[in-house]
């Protein structure tokens, strides 16, 4: 690890965290987590009972994203699509809490803001539901949003597209952004969907899992070499500076035009719960690169942002003191 990221360099892009400012532009969720404990199953159907104990709402999506940057200490700036409900209301709510500003955010009449209920017993989830619309924005919105990301774009240094397929990244949406980027010279960090690869053309750096390096690539990564002709066909095909590919236990590898694959170990000791951890990488990703750091660099950082996330139950953030602890630990 030491040889792509020194103690000192980590730490000092760390610490300039505070001077980045990233525009988030995806899809808003908001997580709702039911927590209790299981001690007999229903009598009505083979399900288990559970008795609640408390409950919490969490940013979620693109939201959860524009959290983990301020929860590093930089300005987020966040636009997306919400609807005219009580959900809607509490993400905004939740949003100012942390000092984001409201004003990207676009109501849209008849649409559901979305919101991923989870109900977990001990430590474990036991059902999903999920309230959303998938359909895409209509052209009035769109035109919103785009005016909206036109107006910040002067005032941010890297712009992130959070793609949960919930109806606001079309390819319309994404051809924009990345022309607006680059007219202003500004990177664009992509977190993928399988579907909606074909949107991310000319983008700076796309991030996607080991599945979806896989089924966006056509080729089913179970080896070395398997994942080195799955990079280099997703660097073609996004013409993108990089592509970063999270492997879970496995680490991260990383593709540059031109350059040898860089292979991250992974430093997570225990794993609880993956939920957000995409989120994680693209922001602190985003951040480093807001910084002047190098691709190798950035990725470094976001490995080990992920590795203290999975530890966390919920879509969690990491603050600068726990990511500096763990850089200094591993690279001291």
């Amino acid at each position: 690890m030491k040889d792509v990221l020194s103690l000192e360099r980590g730490l000092s892009i760390i610490n300039r965290f505070v001077e980045a400012k990233v525009l988030v532009v995806g899809d808003l969720i908001m997580d709702h987590f039911i927590w209790g404990d299981v001690k007999r199953i229903s009598p009505e159907a083979p399900v288990p009972i559970v008795n609640v104990k408390n409950e919490s709402l969490m940013l979620g999506g693109s939201a959860n994203v524009a959290h983990n940057i301020c929860s590093l200490g930089a300005a987020g700036l966040i636009c997306g699509v919400i609807g005219k409900d009580g959900d809607g209301r509490s993400l905004l709510r939740e949003l100012k809490s942390l000092g984001i500003p409201g004003e990207g955010v676009v109501v849209e009449e008849g649409r559901p803001t979305t919101i991923k209920t989870r109900v977990i017993a001990h430590g474990q989830q036991v059902v999903r539901f999920d309230k959303e619309m998938k359909e895409g924005i209509t052209p009035e919105t769109m035109g919103v949003v785009i005016d909206r990301i036109r107006t910040s774009i002067d005032h941010i240094d890297v712009i992130v597209i959070s793609d949960y397929s919930k109806g606001l990244v079309t390819k319309e949406l994404t051809r924009k952004v990345v022309g607006l980027a680059k007219k202003n010279g500004k990177k664009v960090v992509v977190d993928p969907k399988v579907k909606h690869a074909d949107y991310y053309s000319g983008v700076t750096v796309v991030t996607p899992n080991n599945d979806e390096a896989s089924q966006i690539s056509g080729i089913e990564i179970d080896s070395d070499e398997t994942l080195s002709m799955a990079g280099k066909k997703l660097l073609r095909r996004f013409s993108s500076d990089a592509v970063l590919i999270t492997r879970g236990e496995n680490g991260m590898s990383l593709f540059e035009r031109g350059k040898k694959v860089c292979h991250i170990p992974t430093i997570a000791r225990e794993v609880y719960d993956v939920s957000g951890a995409g989120d994680t990488v693209v922001a602190v990703m985003s951040l480093a690169l807001a910084l002047g750091a190098s691709y190798m660099e950035a990725a470094a950082l976001a490995n080990f942002a992920a590795g203290i996330v999975v530890g966390k139950i919920g879509t969690a953030t990491v603050s600068v003191k726990e990511l500096s602890m763990v850089v200094s630990k591993i690279l001291g």
